[in-house]
Parts: structure tokens; C-alpha cells; sequence
């Protein structure tokens, strides 16, 4: 389901937001876990099961224990992009705040703005200043126009935006 405008859909809170990038590289890592990741435990768990008495083999154990981690990993992704609205983050905006968005805020009693995409929570990546449309401040920030004052309520408190740019 492609999306333009986060504005004139629901929010669902089963879907998972996520961009063409990101849903392309949720399905390459999907792809190399059922391939590659599944093949290489396998050769694994033969070799750990030639060594011997599996109940004290620590090799088989950490392959078994891998397996299990990359299953679940597999799953994980199926159910993600089994639920994915697609969000576009090349097109212009309009005047809110909507998934793609990348928005220039001032923290109260701070000197330097800082710059912020807002992104599903699959390819939320702080350091690289994507913030999840789930975080406190992805959501203070949907919707919100350009010039308007926001409060994050966050564990440590309230903080105070400002918000400077929208593109």
C-alpha cells in the first residue's frame, strides 16, 4: 500500500511505516537470512552433531541458539512487510509535519537547531538523525505546521521545540 501523504490516511497501529529504501532492505535481509544465514547454521549444527554426546557440546548449543535467533529475525521481518504501508520521502511536503518529513526544531535553551526525518520505527536510526514516528518526538512533531511550539513529555520531563523548517 503506497502512501504519499501520512495526512490523509489512518494511522494503524498493526502497519509498519516504512520507506521504499527500508522496504527493500528489510527483503535483501530476508533474503540473505533464509539463504545464506539458514545454510551456514545448518553447516553448523552437522558439524557440532560429529563431534559427539549434544549435551554437553557447547558448539551445538550456539548453533542451535542461533537458529532460534534467526527464525525468529525471519518471522519478524515477514510480519513487517507482510503489514507495510509504503511512505514516500522523496516528494514535497505540505505545511505539516508528515512521515518523510525532515523538520528543523530548537530545543528550548538550546543555541543550535538540530534536524530530524521522521521515519517508521524499522529504519529509526538516532545517529543518523531519523527518529521514529513512535518517539516522543515524532509524535509531538506529525501534524504540526511550521513556526508552532511543541512539548515532548519524555521519562526525564517536558522539553520545549520550536519548530523552524519543514522539507
Amino acid at each position: 500500500m503506497a502512501m504519499d501523504n501520512f495526512e490523509e490516511n489512518q494511522l494503524k497501529t498493526d502497519s509498519q511505516y516504512l520507506s521504499q529504501e527500508g522496504f527493500e532492505h528489510l527483503k535483501k535481509e530476508l533474503e540473505y537470512l533464509r539463504k545464506e544465514q539458514r545454510k551456514e547454521i545448518a553447516e553448523r549444527l552437522e558439524y557440532a552433531k560429529s563431534l559427539g554426546d549434544l549435551s554437553e557440546n557447547a558448539e551445538y548449543q550456539t548453533a542451535k541458539d542461533d537458529q532460534l535467533t534467526n527464525e525468529t529475525r525471519i518471522v519478524q521481518i515477514e510480519e513487517i512487510l507482510g503489514s507495510a504501508v509504503l511512505i514516500s520521502i522523496e516528494k514535497p511536503h505540505g505545511p505539516a509535519v508528515d512521515f518523510g518529513s525532515t523538520v528543523t526544531v530548537k530545543k528550548d535553551g538550546h543555541s543550535e537547531p538540530e534536524k530530524y526525518t521522521i521515519v517508521g520505527s524499522e529504519e529509526c536510526d538516532p545517529l543518523s538523525q531519523k527518529i521514529s514516528n513512535d518517539s516522543p518526538l515524532g509524535r509531538a512533531l506529525l501534524r504540526r505546521k511550521k513556526g508552532e511550539e511543541i512539548v515532548v513529555h519524555t521519562p526525564k520531563g517536558e522539553i520545549k521545540y520550536k519548530i523552524l523548517d519543514i522539507f
